[in-house]
């Protein structure tokens, strides 16, 4: 069962669907009395205005706006209440108005959760049992003498295990319907995540197409204009200096238009077998020799170096997969920690590749968006990085997962289908 939460709208649901109920039930006794010219006792008509003055008290607390799931359990055993008090008004087992407690129980469990609605369908069935049992032995008396009737034990008792088992099926049914409505509300939401994903990827892909052809053909002969000037140029330290921020500034944007041109061209696998470890290995001893890592700040564990990880694909993107990943593990821990690097086989589960920081964590914001073109945690970043791993781990038909809190790190789980699945 899911952990109990109510959304404010699904207490205004609530809210609405009591309201419509009782109102339902007013106008059908207003009909009922109107045609036959049966006059309703004036505590039926208290427990009706009971029920709207409930309304309006439950509808201030829903503008107040807290402990919402402790309001819409209040709400419910009230409304259990209020509805034994009309079943006993109306004449309990003689009548067809405990009927009223399914609509309860239904409520319970599409607003609130699996666990309300069977709490309100064995509430439903005590309450109901306890009006029905202490009529018929007389420790309660009729509301109205005329209801009063000899019934013999054994058919009280088979209408009342009748009713108790319909409460709980019920309560059964709408939980499984209501389990398949939340499966199916998350999994609409999570479409639509991906759905806009996508979007920003290919606006990212035209963007890219157009920058790198109006920008990387100027920038290269800028660049190698400014080369050759500095070739030709003697003594003067401070012209060589500015020439040498130009040529290193020009190489920094050719970079971020590398990142820009992986969304812009479209993947291309190559099938050839690689070893996982190995390439990994290659990739940290770049970032070392580029000064990316510090060995000092950052202590790396991994099962990488013990065994040969084969795979098959294309060299590039599983080495711009690791750098990506270890770059951003980095940057959460910018006082240093521990980075956890491993692989994982297995015929049922396929390749999975595991990296565990010991950093700052992420809020769910940054998860939510944490593949999101050109959206980043950090104020230096581009945005890019995770978004391009996303979308190369997609290539190859495989999957990400995250699992991260605030102060508490981040692990990053990508799955790979195995050899013979990899199309």
């Amino acid at each position: 069962m899911r952990k109990e939460k109510i959304e404010r709208k699904d207490l205004l649901h609530y809210l609405l669907f009591r309201l419509l109920i009782i109102t339902s039930i007013f106008i059908a006794a207003i009909i009922i009395q109107y045609s036959t010219g049966a006059g309703f006792p004036a505590v039926f008509l208290y427990a009706i205005a009971g029920f709207y003055v409930l309304s309006l008290i439950y509808f201030l607390l829903y503008l107040w706006g807290k402990w919402l799931l402790a309001q819409a359990y209040f709400q419910l055993i009230m409304d259990l209440l209020l509805i034994t008090l009309m079943v006993y008004i109306s004449g309990g087992m003689t009548t067809a108005t405990y009927f009223l407690y399914i609509f309860a129980i239904i409520a319970a469990s599409l607003v609130i959760s699996e666990k309300a609605g069977y709490l309100a369908a064995a509430l439903s069935a005590v309450l109901f049992g306890f009006l029905v049992d202490g009529t018929y032995f007389g420790l309660i008396p009729y509301f109205n003498p005329e209801h009063a009737s000899k019934q013999d034990f054994g058919s009280v008792l088979f209408n009342l295990i009748l009713a108790w088992a319909v409460f709980l099926a019920v309560a059964f049914f709408m939980n499984y319907l209501s389990r398949s409505l939340r499966r199916t509300r998350v999994a609409l939401q999570q479409a639509e995540k991906e759905l806009i994903l996508r979007e920003r990827l290919a606006e990212a892909g035209r963007i890219s197409a157009t920058m790198a052809h109006e920008i990387r053909n100027p920038l290269t002969a800028i660049s190698s204009a400014v080369q050759l000037l500095k070739s030709e140029l003697t003594g003067n330290g401070e012209q060589a200096r500015l020439m040498e921020i130009i040529i290193r500034e020009s190489r920094r944007v050719s970079q971020l238009l590398e990142q820009f041109l992986d969304f812009a061209v479209p993947s291309k696998k190559m099938f050839t077998e690689v070893d996982l470890g190995m390439l990994l290995n290659e990739t940290l001893e770049m970032m070392r020799s580029a000064g990316d890592l510090d060995g000092e700040k950052v202590r790396i564990e991994g099962n990488y170096l013990v065994r040969r990880i084969a795979y098959q694909g294309n060299p590039n993107h599983f080495k711009q997969i690791f750098w990506n990943l270890i770059k951003n593990s980095l940057k959460a821990m910018p006082e240093g920690g521990k980075l956890s690097l491993n692989f994982y086989n297995s015929r049922r589960d396929g390749l999975k590749f595991i990296v565990a920081d010991t950093g700052i964590g992420m809020s769910e914001k940054d998860r939510d968006n944490l593949f999101v073109p050109f959206y980043s945690g950090f104020g230096e970043g581009r945005g890019l990085g995770l978004a391009t791993v996303k979308r190369l781990v997609e290539d190859y038909n495989g999957q990400i997962q995250v699992n991260s809190e605030v102060g508490r790190g981040t692990e990053i789980i990508i799955t790979l289908p195995l050899l013979g699945e990899t199309k």
